[in-house]
């Protein structure tokens, strides 16, 4: 099933990229790009039903298409691999840490505002597939996972959220961002639990 999502996620991109060719072949002032970026992820989870979580520092990479609208104006579509979830204390603050591990395949689709050139604004829905699920008691070693999937603490396997943020980008097509994204579904359908995020990245647009 989770390969599955990773196909539709795929066949997302490549529906994006036959529209990109046919916005080019009308309009050849305009060319789309394509790109690659990650970084670092500070995640936690809110919601009425959940409280003393600190942030999970996790990464997130993938790819992504910009499509020009005008000069000023262009929706970008990406594909994330991001790490997210959060992180407790499991004996009674003493110290010792343990993280809920939600990992997912991310596809938000943004509007893309530039104010000047070189500097733009960013907002839109984000579509993400859950594709790992896991209570890590031991996060800084291979030991101590316990995989929730198939269990009743199974979160669903899709989150709907939205995204805002902002880009820098040099001539050279090298950029940084920053980028906070909240959920607006539930992840477990008898909780008010929600994601939330923010990433800080580099990447480069070709």
């Amino acid at each position: 099933m989770r390969l599955f999502k990773i196909f539709t996620v795929s066949a997302l991109l490549l529906g994006s990229a036959v529209a990109v060719n046919a916005q080019d072949s009308s309009n050849s002032d305009l060319s789309a790009s394509f790109g690659v970026k990650g970084g670092v992820n500070f995640a936690t989870l809110n919601g009425n039903d959940i409280d003393n979580v600190n942030s999970r520092t996790s990464f997130h990479v993938g790819v992504f298409t910009e499509l020009p609208v005008s000069s000023m104006f262009s929706v970008q579509a990406e594909a994330l691999y991001s790490g997210q979830g959060a992180e407790a204390d499991f004996r009674g603050g003493d110290g010792d840490k343990a993280e809920f591990q939600l990992d997912y395949i991310n596809v938000p689709v943004l509007a893309k505002f530039y104010i000047m050139e070189g500097l733009s604004l960013e907002a839109g829905p984000q579509f993400s597939f859950l594709v790992n699920e896991e209570f890590d008691f031991n996060p800084n070693s291979n030991d101590g996972d316990i995989d929730l999937e198939n269990t009743r603490y199974e979160a669903n396997s899709f989150d709907f959220g939205v995204a805002g943020g902002l880009t820098f980008q040099t001539p050279m097509g090298l950029f940084a961002t920053a980028r906070y994204v909240q959920g607006i579904t539930e992840i477990y359908d008898d909780a008010d639990i929600k994601n939330s995020v923010f990433q800080i990245g580099v990447g480069f647009k070709f």
